[in-house]
């Protein structure tokens, strides 16, 4: 069972803590931190944090993330999507901002995008094409 975790804004964090292993699609429209085990899709408005001993087989859509553990499978992040050290991401990146510290793996393709409405970023000299 999910632990919900106030924040001092008052919205709610919602927390899969580790040992715990979900299987199935989750939505919310608050923070959300794995330290546990998610076979299937997240899409949230908040943020996701994503623990050292996280892991996520599936889709994850979110504003920002932080990514400590592990990710098979797309990740799509409206705004900042942080990679730290410990971080393996195994598919597909699509973000608008990207942060990649030294120890990093990540396996598959990245597409930036401008703002949330989806669009990939222009190429060099095609712009206002």
């Amino acid at each position: 069972m999910a632990k919900i975790i106030e924040t001092d804004n008052g919205a709610a964090v919602n927390l899969i803590s580790q040992g715990t292993e979900i299987t199935g699609d989750i939505k919310s429209s608050g923070d959300i931190r794995v330290d546990g085990v998610l076979n299937g899709n997240m899409v949230t408005k908040g943020k996701v944090v994503i623990g050292p001993t996280g892991k996520i087989k599936g889709e994850v859509e979110c504003k920002n993330s932080e990514v400590s553990g592990m990710i098979d499978g797309k990740i799509t992040v409206s705004q900042l999507l942080n990679l730290k050290a410990t971080s393996k991401i195994n598919g597909t990146i699509i973000t608008n901002k990207l942060s990649i510290e030294p120890g990093a793996v990540f396996t598959g393709n990245c597409a930036m995008k401008d703002g949330e409405n989806g669009a990939t970023a222009a190429k060099p000299g095609e712009e206002g094409k």
